[in-house]
């Protein structure tokens, strides 16, 4: 118990400290993110006998290209912590959200915000669930990736490569996890037989994966100079010294 407080206590301090280092800009979009793939993966855009598409991957790539940029300058820990936070922020919404799509109202007929405010409990489950763990794998696979890059770890190679192999196999994981909980395990039940089959959640993903990477490989440029700034400005100097500290 004694460890297990002690953790706590050092993850709240990591993470306040980090939370004062990260500009602020990329926080508020890594969130809004999170909470915009929460609201559109209840809208399928796709359905064909091979494949299917839900609204989140209009967005998704957003997320973890934030993740990329949080993990080069401040390390896989790091972009966990705000992963974390920010699935915290999207349950908090979701919440408010089901509250106010649950009290009644006169004022008019609000069955379609009810609809998609009030949100589905197995969507939040699966994508709450997916982005937790295609986060700490496309975090942790972008540090070890870039770890190979030791003659030149700040260069466009090796930051392109980090980003496009990790969010490549961090998107494929997310949309096939999710995929297969929301549409094949509980869709069937609570949504009158309608699912997706094996395939059209691995075509899915493999779509997606394909479509985000694209998304990253436009923006990727981007990431690629807020790195080089942050670096040259110090950005974020106070959570650096404050584990480099921690590991001495």
């Amino acid at each position: 118990m004694k460890s297990l407080l002690s953790w706590l206590r050092r993850e709240y301090t990591d993470t306040k400290i980090l939370l004062r280092s990260i500009p602020a800009t990329v926080v508020t979009l890594f969130v809004v993110s999170v909470i915009c793939m929460n609201l559109l993966a209840n809208k399928t855009l796709l359905q064909l006998p091979w494949i299917a598409l839900d609204g989140g991957i209009l967005i998704s790539w957003l997320s973890f290209m934030c993740m990329d940029i949080i993990t080069k300058h401040f390390g896989p820990g790091a972009s966990n912590r705000v992963s974390v936070l920010a699935c915290g922020i999207n349950l908090l919404t979701c919440a408010i959200f089901f509250i106010a799509a649950a009290i009644p109202s006169n004022a008019g007929d609000y069955t379609a915000f009810d609809g998609i405010f009030g949100g589905t409990w197995f969507i939040l489950l699966g994508s709450t669930v997916a982005f937790l763990a295609s986060a700490l794998l496309n975090n942790t696979l972008n540090w070890l990736i870039g770890k190979a890059f030791q003659k030149n770890p700040d260069g466009k190679l090796a930051y392109a490569m980090r980003a496009y192999v990790s969010t490549f196999i961090g998107q494929f994981f997310d949309n096939f996890l999710f995929s297969i909980i929301v549409f094949t395990i509980f869709a069937p039940v609570f949504w009158d037989g309608f699912h997706w089959t094996v395939l059209q959640c691995a075509m899915c993903a493999l779509t997606g994966a394909g479509a985000e990477l694209v998304m990253e490989i436009l923006f990727s440029p981007i990431g690629y100079r807020m790195t080089q700034k942050w670096k040259q400005q110090n950005v974020g100097r106070e959570y650096l010294e404050h584990k480099e500290r921690s590991r001495s």
